[in-house]
C-alpha cells in the first residue's frame, strides 16, 4: 500500500492520499484548508487518480477543499450524516468567534456526489478496504479508517482527531464530549493490536503499542475499561 501525506493550512491538518501502490487509483482522506495544491502535487508526482474522497469529521481545517477537489475530479466525498451539515455550515460546528477567524473567502457548499458512513461498513474504493467505525467525542459524526494488514506493512488507522500522539482531540467545541471521546478510545483503540499505525488527523505518526504506554487519556480509558462491569465491557 502506498500513502503519502502532508500538513495543511494553518493549523497543519494532515490530507492523506492512500493508493495500492503509485500509479494507481487513490482515496483522498481530509482535504482541509489550503490542501488543494498539495493534493494536485502528490497526485503529479505519483500518478495517482482520485476515485473517493472520504472525511474523518466535518470541521472547515478537514473539509475546506472538498469543493474543489470533488469538483475538479469529479469523484464523491464520504462523510457521517451527524457531521454532513459541516459542509454547508461550518460556523455552526465551531461557533462564530472561531468561524470569522477560519472561515474567510473558502468557498463552502457540498459537493454534487455526497455519500454517508456508517459504523462497520467496509468501503472497497481504489482497490483498497478501509473499515469505518464511528467515533463520537470530537464532533457527534466523527469516524476513524481502518485498513488490514498486509504482507509488507501493519494495520493502519487513520484516527482523524480521535487520537494523536501523545493526546486526543478537543471536546469544548459545539458537539463535543469528553466522555463520548473516552468511550470512542476504549472501544475503537484498545482492540487493535500494537504494531497499528496510527496515522492522525494533526501531528505526527504514531502506533498503538506507544500511545497505550504513554498516551494518557488511552492509558485512563484502559483503565476504565478494566474496571467496569463485565456487562459492560462487553457492550465495548
Amino acid at each position: 500500500m502506498f500513502i503519502a501525506g502532508f500538513p495543511a493550512g494553518a493549523w497543519g491538518t494532515n490530507c492523506y492520499l492512500v493508493a495500492p501502490a503509485a500509479g494507481e487509483e487513490c482515496v483522498i482522506v481530509d482535504p482541509g484548508m489550503d490542501a488543494t495544491e498539495g493534493v494536485e502535487a502528490m497526485i503529479r508526482e505519483h500518478r495517482l487518480k482520485p476515485v473517493a474522497v472520504v472525511l474523518t469529521h466535518g470541521h472547515i481545517d478537514h473539509v475546506a477543499s472538498v469543493m474543489p477537489i470533488c469538483g475538479a475530479k469529479g469523484v464523491p466525498a464520504w462523510i457521517h450524516p451527524d457531521d454532513r451539515f459541516m459542509l454547508t455550515d461550518p460556523e455552526k460546528a465551531i461557533g462564530r468567534s472561531l468561524g470569522a477567524q477560519l472561515l474567510g473567502e473558502l468557498t463552502i457548499g457540498e459537493p454534487d456526489d455526497v455519500r454517508e458512513l456508517t459504523d462497520g461498513s467496509v468501503l472497497e474504493l481504489a482497490g483498497l478496504e478501509l473499515t469505518v467505525d464511528h467515533a463520537p467525542g470530537h464532533t457527534k459524526g466523527s469516524v476513524t479508517f481502518r485498513t488490514p494488514a498486509t504482507e509488507e506493512i501493519p494495520p493502519v488507522l487513520f484516527s482523524g482527531d480521535l487520537l494523536f500522539a501523545g493526546s486526543i482531540g478537543r471536546t469544548d467545541l459545539p458537539g463535543g464530549d469528553h466522555s463520548a471521546i473516552m468511550r470512542s478510545l476504549a472501544r475503537i483503540c484498545l482492540p487493535l493490536d500494537d504494531a497499528t499505525v496510527v496515522l492522525s488527523g494533526h501531528g505526527n505518526q504514531t502506533t498503538i503499542g506507544h500511545e497505550r504506554a504513554t498516551n494518557p487519556y488511552l492509558r485512563q480509558a484502559a483503565g476504565a475499561a478494566q474496571t467496569a462491569p463485565a456487562a459492560v465491557r462487553r457492550g465495548m
